[in-house]
């Protein structure tokens, strides 16, 4: 499990904050909509290369919290999904020349 992981599942619960897992995740997708909006300011809507405010580390850190506490209630290991998925990633490079997923239906 994660550092991080750890972390923020001590805060929670520390501070009686521990809640079902579905909360953690529409509380991720807020938190990225969030991180969005920052992108949009950075680029005046794209209309100009990004100038990141601070508040962008903060909307990445809300996110982070999200996701290690949705992975903590839902019982998976962020240390060993990121393990995985770079392992699959890494298949795909050896396969295919990218790590895009392009199987086909």
């Amino acid at each position: 499990m994660s550092n991080w992981q750890k972390q923020a599942a001590q805060f929670a619960q520390k501070h009686n904050l521990i809640r079902p897992s579905s909360v953690y995740a529409l509380d991720l997708m807020s938190e990225l909509g969030e991180i969005a909006k920052e992108i949009l300011l950075a680029t005046n809507y794209g209309t100009h290369p990004a100038q990141y405010r601070p508040e962008l580390a903060a909307e990445l850190g809300d996110a982070l919290y999200s996701l290690c506490l949705l992975a903590e209630t839902a019982g998976v290991d962020l240390d060993q999904a990121l393990r995985d998925t770079l392992q699959k990633y890494e298949q795909r490079w050896q396969n295919h020349g990218h790590p895009g997923n392009i199987e086909k239906s």
